[in-house]
């Protein structure tokens, strides 16, 4: 390995990135280096996680032993927990409101195994996403009571549903809340309201997204139950087999990869390889998933099958599908998901395209926030679409998709996702206090909101006023960090498999990226509907197969369709390539530049 700092200053990057060293303490890369035995490349790529030579064992080997909290320490837990426990000994209709995301179909996907488990069973609903829209509302609230229902319990929404949980308190229907987003110092009627990120919270644990926090619910639950003596004639559950539908949960809503996070993937990966889950079998052999999976399969191939059916179809088909036991019933549920995914697909691009039309057209990529509105745009989809602005622009970007009401109003239904270092679901809680907005909450990264018509300028105005000194302050050029540079040689299966023992990688523990250095395009072509394959030779003569997603009608993608004998330098992460019972190395590329000018 070489160091990458010959690379940084490229001035034509084919994306028009800027390269850069992930910061790395050079002391700290040589004791873990010398201390632990581990290669130096290795050590560089642990340095620049932050890992010490003390946190180093817990960090390769992360254990919910080792860093699992007490449940009771988390606000509301242990009345949450006796209220839940209640209900399983006196056998009380439960109900569980979920989101039709994928943090929110595992949550509620954990909490009816756990009742089943139990030998019992909970009503699972899931608002619609077009006539409902996000959390808790009151006619769905009383309806459920009015079917018997005697308590609900809320995952991955509620803390802001003020006048839904109001409604269920007068018509005598208790709440327990189970969230994660962003509170406000005056909280909703409710049993209890478990959530990591209220403000009387320590944020020690404020990274946890729902499933994770779900979790933690039904361990403290379990143990009620145990202490109450409900075990004395029965088995007790293993709670740890579930832990594959947290490890989904935690890779898809975002949130960083350390600490508890860490553990909870690790461990729950190791579950979803056994394959236990009838769902999560039959959504991966549908998806063809053959390797054991990581978090990228979590993140990028199971996930957004799941999502896609709060998306464009039925918004509950995520959580009856990681609910379900039966093979057929999940076979069944995957190939639908799989034809709502392909379908979300087809209307995400028709949406992008339109909206990216709209900033080029309104101006809106020069401004501090992207902001772009549309009738007949998918509700179900302009989240991803303002991921996709977002990433284009390196700006947060607001998605609003317009419609008419049957009084003949306009309201917005819109989706915003950040960049570093700008809390957009604070600027969007604090417009739905100024009175700009009919509903919205978030987190710093997303948030979710909708706005009447008439309200939409303003809106506009008052979240550009309200992010613009955090903007003003963010790193706004598009950067890619390198953990060093390699030539073609030296990005070897034996360094590709060292490095996975790292994993799992996500926010917060980013997968190591290197610059291929010298590499020549010998071989390139289109697969699927638009990526670049390449085979890249190395001065030493060495070769290595490479893709680049997305990219036939960039520059990029053109600039390697066409650089055949071309020198590049090259930027991505490497992945172990399996094929007809092989092994080899792929780099998944970022970015290019052309060496000779670098």
């Amino acid at each position: 390995m070489t160091e990458p700092a010959a690379f940084l200053n490229v001035a034509n990057s084919l994306s028009g990135k800027r390269w850069q060293a992930r910061p790395c303490d050079e002391r700290q890369a040589q004791a873990l280096t010398q201390g632990r035995g581990l290669p130096e490349i290795v050590g560089r790529v642990l340095a620049a996680r932050g890992v010490t030579e003390e946190s180093c064992e817990t960090f390769l080997n992360p254990t919910l032993k080792a860093l699992m909290p007490d449940p009771s320490r988390f606000r509301d837990m242990d009345p949450a927990a006796e209220r839940i426990a209640r209900a399983i000994r006196d056998g009380e209709p439960v109900a569980v409101f979920g989101d039709y995301d994928v943090d929110g179909a595992t949550s509620a996907a954990l909490l009816r195994r756990f009742f089943r488990a139990l030998g019992g069973d909970i009503r699972v609903y899931v608002p619609d996403r077009i006539k409902e829209g996000y959390g808790p509302n009151a006619a769905a609230l009383l309806r459920l009571k009015g079917e018997g229902v005697r308590l609900v319990v809320t995952v991955d929404c509620g803390i802001s549903a003020f006048a839904a949980l109001e409604a269920a308190a007068d018509a005598g229907l208790e709440v327990v809340v189970l969230d994660h987003h962003a509170a406000e110092p005056r909280l909703p009627p409710a049993v209890a309201l478990v959530n990591p990120n209220r403000l009387d919270e320590d944020g020690a644990y404020r990274t946890l997204c729902a499933a994770g926090v779900t979790f933690l619910t039904i361990v403290a639950v379990n143990r009620a139950l145990r202490q109450s003596g409900f075990y004395n004639d029965r088995a007790e559950p293993d709670l740890r087999e579930w832990l594959d539908l947290v490890a989904l949960g935690t890779v898809c809503d975002v949130v960083p990869l350390t600490g508890l996070n860490r553990a909870l993937v690790a461990q729950g990966l190791k579950v979803m390889a056994r394959r236990a889950n009838p769902g999560l079998a039959a959504l991966s052999d549908v998806a063809g998933v053959k390797e054991k999976p990581d978090a990228y399969h979590a993140g990028y191939v199971l996930g957004p099958r799941v999502n896609a059916g709060g998306r464009v179809g039925a918004s509950d088909l995520g959580a009856r599908l990681l609910s379900t036991d039966d093979p057929v019933e999940a076979m069944e549920l995957a190939q639908r998901l799989e034809g709502h995914n392909a379908e979300r697909r087809a209307v995400e691009q028709a949406v992008l395209e339109e909206a990216l039309e709209r900033v080029a057209t309104e101006g809106g990529r020069e401004t501090d926030l992207v902001f772009v509105t549309g009738a007949g745009w998918h509700p179900g989809v302009i989240g991803i679409v303002a991921a996709r602005l977002k990433e284009r622009y390196s700006r947060p970007a607001c998605v609003v998709a317009l419609e008419e009401t049957a009084d003949g109003t306009v309201i917005g239904k819109a989706s915003g996702r950040s960049v570093r270092g700008v809390d957009l679901g604070s600027a969007v809680i604090a417009a739905r206090q100024e009175g700009l907005l009919l509903a919205g909450g978030g987190h710093r990264m997303a948030a979710g909101f909708t706005v009447a018509g008439d309200k939409i300028d303003a809106l506009r105005d008052f979240l550009h006023s309200r992010i613009s000194e955090q903007v003003s302050a963010a790193p706004l050029v598009p950067t890619l960090e390198l953990d060093g540079a390699l030539s073609v040689g030296g990005a070897s299966v034996g360094l590709v498999t060292m490095l996975d023992k790292l994993g799992p990688y996500g926010t917060g523990n980013s997968e190591p990226r290197f610059a291929i250095a010298d590499a020549r395009v010998v071989r390139a072509d289109v697969v699927g509907a638009n990526h670049v394959r390449c085979i890249l030779q190395g001065n030493d003569g060495a070769r290595l197969k490479a893709i680049a997603f997305r990219a036939l009608d960039s520059d990029m993608g053109q600039a390697l369709l066409t650089g055949r004998g071309t020198p590049f330098h090259l930027a991505g992460v490497l992945r172990i390539d399996r094929w007809n019972g092989a092994e080899g190395v792929q780099l998944l590329i970022d970015d290019a530049a052309p060496a000779r000018s670098a």
